[in-house]
């Protein structure tokens, strides 16, 4: 799986100009599931998302997790990350999951998160949705879990 988080001062997800998520400080994450993905791999990132020392401490220094801050996560599926730009000018999708797969892996990683998080938001699987954020630092971490990462 991948996850591309940036932290954020605040964030919001809307869909036909309803809002569907929204977090003040915390990590806004886009997540996209491979092909070959299993619940093995959400389960690795959603881990490393929670423990990752992205926030800075009384010093500034980057030694705080989003669970040490207790910041909100906003977690937006976007198989684009997916893309192999290397031949041609169209990016291909081929190794994003089939959407029945790739939403079944959000669904499951959202639930994982809810258990484990006190403040889990999300965007809506598969539609057109404007992201609004106010990226913090700006701090913007790629994550890559699984036999691809």
């Amino acid at each position: 799986m991948i996850g591309l988080l940036q932290r954020v001062r605040e964030a919001r997800v809307e869909v036909a100009g309803e809002v569907c998520g929204r977090i003040g400080q915390g990590l806004l994450v886009l997540v996209c599931a491979e092909r070959g993905d299993t619940e093995a791999e959400a389960d690795r990132l959603l881990a490393k998302l929670l423990k990752l020392r992205v926030f800075g401490d009384d010093e500034g220094k980057m030694n705080r997790s989003l669970q040490d801050v207790g910041g909100g996560l906003l977690l937006v599926s976007q198989f684009t990350l997916a893309a192999d730009t290397a031949s041609g000018n169209r990016p291909s999708f081929k190794q994003a999951a089939a959407p029945e797969e790739g939403r079944r892996l959000y669904d499951y990683l959202v639930q994982q998160a809810r258990a484990a998080h006190a403040t889990v938001q999300t965007g809506q699987f598969g539609a057109d949705m404007q992201v609004h954020l106010v990226n913090d630092g700006p701090v913007t971490v790629p994550l890559r879990v699984g036999a691809k990462g």
